[in-house]
């Protein structure tokens, strides 16, 4: 049925730049089809292969989430007790930071060993939220995670994660840390324009740093569940909704509606794109990793393949975008000030609303006017090209976003800064800080 994978492939790695793809299909157990395509290491010439490892970013996080899961099935951890920290609402639980429901913000940065200090993700591990009251994808929740795990068990995560989940399994290619250790060979990550980039670290390894060969990303999807007890695997299952297609659950994003349930779970970062998707009822996977930042090569093959295998698949399916609907930004004109809360200082900032839906924005010394939006959630949406006036930001985050809503005749909400992809340089930090401003 996949007869057109090679040529396909072929003709999406042209179209979009990436160097290579690898991609695994697997049902009831084995791996049935294996294919790599374009070169794992531009400048040595080496062609993927299907025994070429690749990072997945954010793929590491359903398996993080079966180590947790294991770990709380063994007594060693209770996913609904309150994790350790010192906190501004009552502490998130684990299984709350499974689904991305522990009321942290939204946060990533990278560490690429350039004698940038690396940002300390302890200041951002904050809650914008009282837990359990919203969905917001957080890296730091995997952060605090990991850390409940390395306590419960004595064992750094990585080797935990080996010994328990992949030994047990079978998947010898797999690891969990900064760097591939081998003895396969991995893919070099490479920029949307085809730099190569450094091997790299972040303060969230749980959420980030897993890597993998496809063949076995895609028989971990269908077997981790042979680790858990029942009652736990369905639990892993049991989402609460993002949208009316997705929901989240322990460590998976899972279809709602008509056809069999799909779990899913992306990845992308400097450098990786990759996808593990799995059809329980139909106990078939399929896993597409790629080594550039842009996601279009993956996306595409990974629509060919589910689309060719999976009668009435659909995109949204493996979608957890957040139902959030855009509406016309109606804050009348006036002017408004505030703070912006980092963790190195109180930011002074001043948002005027002017006429046509713009807004100004004026911060250390600096202006700029963007059209504003608004959604469901927040009454006022905008960008704007200036710099946050704080080390953490001036790193490798030029651009700051304001999402704020109308609380008690105020907006409150969060500012965030962040780099727009890595068309030049290296991908940027994504940092989120509290946000409150006052009419004048």
């Amino acid at each position: 049925m996949l007869d057109r994978l090679s040529e396909y492939c072929a003709e999406a790695l042209a179209e979009h730049g990436c160097p290579s793809v690898s991609v695994a299909v697997a049902e009831r157990g084995e791996v049935v089809l294996t294919g790599a395509y374009g070169l794992a290491d531009v400048a040595a010439g080496r062609a993927a292969t299907p025994g070429t490892v690749y990072g997945l970013a954010s793929v590491t996080k359903p398996i993080t989430a079966t180590a947790v899961c294991l770990a709380a099935d063994e007594g060693l951890l209770d996913l609904d007790a309150p994790v350790p920290g010192d906190f501004r609402w009552p502490a998130p639980t684990a299984r709350q930071l499974l689904r991305h429901r522990g009321g942290l913000g939204a946060y990533y940065a990278w560490d690429y060993g350039d004698g940038e200090r690396p940002i300390d993700a302890d200041r951002y591990t904050v809650l914008y939220r009282r837990p359990g009251t919203g969905f917001v994808y957080a890296n730091l929740g995997y952060r605090l995670l990991g850390r409940l795990l390395e306590t419960a068990t004595g064992q750094e995560l990585g080797a935990f994660v080996r010994e328990r989940v992949f030994e047990p399994l079978g998947l010898t290619g797999c690891h969990v840390g900064r760097t591939y250790p081998g003895p396969a060979p991995s893919a070099i990550r490479y920029t949307v324009d085809g730099r190569a980039y450094p091997d790299y670290d972040c303060g969230h390894p749980g959420a980030t740093l897993g890597w993998a060969p496809a063949g076995e990303l895609a028989l971990f999807a269908q077997s981790y569940e042979r680790l858990l007890k029942p009652d736990t695997a369905a639990a892993v299952r049991d989402a609460l909704p993002i949208n009316e297609h997705v929901g989240y659950g322990l460590g998976w994003s899972v279809s709602y509606g008509d056809g069999p349930v799909v779990q899913s779970h992306g990845g992308g970062g400097g450098g990786v794109a990759a996808m593990v998707v799995a059809v329980p009822e139909r106990r078939l996977s399929v896993a597409v990793l790629s080594n550039s930042t842009n996601k279009a090569a993956r996306d595409a093959i990974l629509q060919y393949v589910l689309g060719t295998l999976v009668p009435g698949y659909a995109v949204e399916q493996i979608t957890p975008v957040i139902h959030d609907p855009v509406r016309p930004m109606d804050l009348p004109e006036g002017r408004w000030e505030g703070r912006i809360g980092t963790p190195e200082k109180e930011v002074p900032v001043e948002l005027r609303v002017l006429a046509d839906r713009r807004v100004e924005l004026r911060l250390d010394g600096e202006s700029a006017v963007s059209l504003a939006g608004a959604s469901q959630a927040w009454d006022v949406q905008a960008t704007f090209p200036v710099q946050l006036p704080t080390a953490d930001a001036r790193i490798n985050s030029p651009v700051l976003g304001l999402a704020l809503r109308r609380e008690g005749g105020g907006l409150t909400g969060v500012a965030y800064t962040y780099k727009n992809g890595d068309a030049e340089g290296r991908l940027g930090n994504f940092l989120s800080h509290s946000c409150e401003l006052r009419p004048c």
